[in-house]
């Protein structure tokens, strides 16, 4: 867990670099959350979308560390992921590679994690059906607020940061 203060610290970066490259967005606080459940608890309006967000990993490849964001209402089939993502061995990475390479804790995960990959080595990979969307919900490096984004600003923040980026097509949870 990171302190109070070093989420704050976190989540002023984040803002800062959002103003800096002209990104408007909206912050609403809340109590931490930490899982898809909490953020429901939030009680968002039915025109933002809550992204769900998976740190992942090659088991062979020990250098390929994958940030997944998806809708919060899709599952992620690590099989059929690691298919569109060219790979056999995919795992969800540990808390101390999180904390090494997006310098975030668990349940804090969010592609605006990339701020703190200096060394650009974590590929951001999107769910096809983000595309387009104007009120994406992720947590600004603290996971007691959440920014409203469009999918095309929190995509140029990620490629601006220097991080690749690749698109997959998830399933809905249902099936």
């Amino acid at each position: 867990m990171r302190s109070v203060a070093e989420k704050r610290e976190s989540r002023e970066a984040v803002c800062r670099k959002l103003d800096e490259m002209g990104i408007s967005y909206e912050m609403i606080e809340h109590e931490a959350a930490y899982t898809v459940e909490d953020m429901d608890r939030v009680g968002f309006d039915e025109k933002t979308t809550v992204c769900k967000n998976l740190f992942v990993r090659d088991q062979k490849k020990k250098a390929t560390q994958w940030l997944v964001v998806l809708l919060k209402d899709k599952r992620a089939d690590l099989d059929s992921l690691a298919e569109q993502l060219g790979t056999k061995h995919l795992s969800f990475a540990s808390a101390d590679r999180l904390k090494k390479y997006l310098g975030l804790a668990r349940g804090e995960v969010t592609p605006l994690g990339v701020l703190n990959d200096a060394a650009h080595e974590v590929i951001v990979v999107f769910d096809k059906d983000l595309i387009g969307r104007e009120r994406l919900g992720v947590h600004p490096n603290d996971n007691s607020a959440t920014l409203l984004l469009s999918f095309e600003d929190i995509r140029r923040f990620v490629e601006r940061n220097g991080n690749s980026v690749q698109y997959v097509h998830l399933h809905d949870e249902q099936r």
